[in-house]
């Protein structure tokens, strides 16, 4: 017992020195930027892609289901993560980004993410290199309705212009890129000074991470262990909601 008590207290200890560590980072750095992965979205009650529900997940993905049964593809899509994207809202460390790029601490984000959380939010300056349920195209005319918001009415969204069912694009598309998204996501790295990354497992090709600003200083929170570990100057073995309730 006394042992398991002075491990738990040097583990204490150990967590209080990295938070002042993160915390002395983040105030001092002129240009930071956090990089999200599904990590940050799991105490929202969105899974990770190791506890996905595939089923869910193809059928959520194909237009053609969106095309054939609408209000099916609505119910499976609410199923998989609308309801806890709406319901649960955004995690203690999406707010905590969103107020620091507020305060002028945090200049921008980079995100794998579908869910939309940074941007509920209040997060502004937001890369989703995934695209994501805030990209939303008509799949007959092609209108454009960028607002993650037509989707928490209750059914499908219909376009206003020709009634056609409307998708989030480009998830319906297995497309894994937004060419504006990923200038953006390109630019905010390359004058980045400080680099948080938050729930990631990689570094999803070469989108942004070549562009990383050379010196640029590394932390990384996760619980597990990545393929960033070794790049990091500081990692947190931690979850994202535990170590932004205790930065200032």
């Amino acid at each position: 017992m006394q042992n398991f008590t002075t491990a738990s207290l040097n583990g204490h200890l150990e967590m209080e020195e990295q938070i002042l560590q993160l915390q002395k980072f983040i105030n001092d750095s002129r240009y930071t930027v956090a990089i999200t992965g599904a990590g940050i979205s799991m105490s929202a009650g969105i899974m990770d892609f190791a506890h996905m529900n595939f089923p869910l997940v193809l059928q959520m993905s194909s237009s053609a289901l969106l095309k054939s049964a609408p209000n099916h593809y609505y119910n499976t899509a609410r199923k998989a993560f609308l309801n806890a994207m709406f319901e649960n809202g955004p995690s203690i460390a999406h707010r905590k980004l969103a107020e620091y790029e507020r305060c002028g601490l945090l200049q921008g984000v980079i995100t794998t993410n579908i869910d939309c959380l940074h941007t509920l939010a209040g997060s502004r300056n937001v890369a989703e290199i995934q695209g994501s349920f805030g990209f939303n195209k008509c799949l007959k005319c092609e209108q454009e309705y960028n607002d993650v918001q037509i989707w928490n009415q209750g059914k499908t969204p219909r376009c206003e212009k020709c009634g056609g069912v409307i998708g989030a694009f480009p998830v319906y598309k297995h497309i894994g890129l937004v060419e504006d998204e990923v200038r953006k996501a390109r630019s905010y790295a390359a004058q980045a000074e400080l680099v948080i990354i938050i729930g990631a497992q990689g570094s999803y090709g070469g989108v942004y991470y070549p562009y990383i600003r050379s010196g640029a200083k590394i932390v990384q929170i996760n619980p597990k262990a990545t393929q960033f570990d070794d790049v990091s100057v500081l990692n947190i073995r931690k979850g994202a909601d535990e170590v932004f309730a205790l930065l200032e």
